[in-house]
């Protein structure tokens, strides 16, 4: 079999492989500190689409054909599409599924929908039985902002500690058949809260999460944060990876010199006004299927955990005066020379 249980909540998987990547990201994305490294930069949000949820769905359709089209697969090879996002019922996976039509199993971790992806499918490649399966993630930041917060024309005050939605999509074609890049390990994480109840600072909230999660990843797969060469948390943006660093030193876990996120690292806050940095499902999906993975392949990075972290409430639950429990997923990724 080509799955391994390690400890507690990891499982090491051997012949699943990253053939392609494909990313597509919104105008204040692709003019940020990334510029230039992903594979589409519409010119504006809606990109001719009546609505924002359909400019959605289109967003995460174009990401599948660029994975596709550089893994050369067609829709008829791929065996299952594991895939989330944040719009109530998963709708724009949903809805892309009425046009791919291939076996689809929805998944939702909020903000971590894309390592719970990647993880998934590949331990269903491990386990045998399947060939290609499609993962991907998205989020719109008009979708989000009309269904968690509120509609953009009331120009409401944002906080420091906000997250800006990042309107953008990654997908990714897994395979048995060897790649550039394969999956060596994946840690499922379980929800973390520690009372965090301002849906405006779910940096801070997913924090200890994301520390949970790769402290664990390293227990069980008996690492150091060292043996990486960088470890990309997903949404947690400046005030966030600060906060992580600082408790994970409390926790004699130094986490400093290779800890970034790709919400922080998707925009220039000062210049582009995104406060806290990047969120959404879509912001790790693309940075990983855009960046990080041509950094991967380049050979910039020989090894890298990537721990997209999730918010998981909802207006009604924050309404009602809940706490807002988190989770993070982490999955580890290497390159096809690392892993020989």
């Amino acid at each position: 079999m080509g799955v391994a249980r390690r400890g507690k909540a990891t499982y090491e998987t051997t012949n699943v492989w990253i053939r392609g990547t494909g990313s597509v990201v919104g105008p204040n994305e692709g003019s940020g500190p990334l510029k230039g490294q992903f594979d589409r930069v519409w010119p504006d949000e809606q990109n001719g689409q009546t609505t924002w949820e359909k400019a959605e769905q289109a967003i995460l359709s174009e990401a599948y054909d660029e994975a596709l089209r550089k893994s050369e697969t067609d829709w008829s090879q791929i065996d299952l599409v594991v895939g989330g996002d944040l719009l109530d019922q998963i709708v724009t996976t949903n809805f892309n599924g009425r046009t791919h039509q291939r076996p689809l199993a929805g998944v939702f971790s909020a903000c971590a929908t894309f390592t719970e992806g990647l993880g998934v499918g590949a331990m269903l490649l491990g386990g045998g039985g399947l060939e290609r399966v499609m993962v991907s993630a998205a989020s719109h930041h008009q979708t989000a902002e009309r269904q968690f917060r509120f509609p953009l024309e009331l120009g409401y005050q944002r906080t420091p500690t906000a997250a800006w939605t990042a309107t953008a999509a990654g997908a990714v074609v897994l395979a048995n058949e060897r790649g550039p890049l394969r999956i060596e390990a994946v840690t499922f994480g379980r929800v973390v809260d520690l009372g965090g109840k301002d849906p405006n600072d779910m940096g801070s909230a997913m924090a200890p999460a994301a520390y949970d999660t790769i402290q664990q990843h390293l227990a069980d797969t008996g690492q150091s944060a060292g043996d990486f060469d960088a470890i990309f948390t997903g949404d947690l943006g400046h005030f966030g990876v600060e906060m992580l660093i600082r408790y994970a030193q409390e926790k004699q876990l130094d986490l400093s010199e290779v800890l970034d996120d790709c919400g922080r690292s998707l925009y220039d806050a000062d210049q582009q006004d995104t406060h806290n940095g990047g969120s959404g499902p879509g912001c790790s999906a693309s940075v990983f299927a855009g960046p990080l993975a041509r950094r991967l392949v380049q050979g910039d990075y020989r090894r890298l955990l990537l721990v997209a972290t999730g918010a998981l409430f909802s207006p009604t639950t924050y309404q009602q005066g809940e706490s807002i429990p988190c989770i993070a997923h982490a999955v580890a990724v290497v390159r096809e020379e690392a892993s020989r």
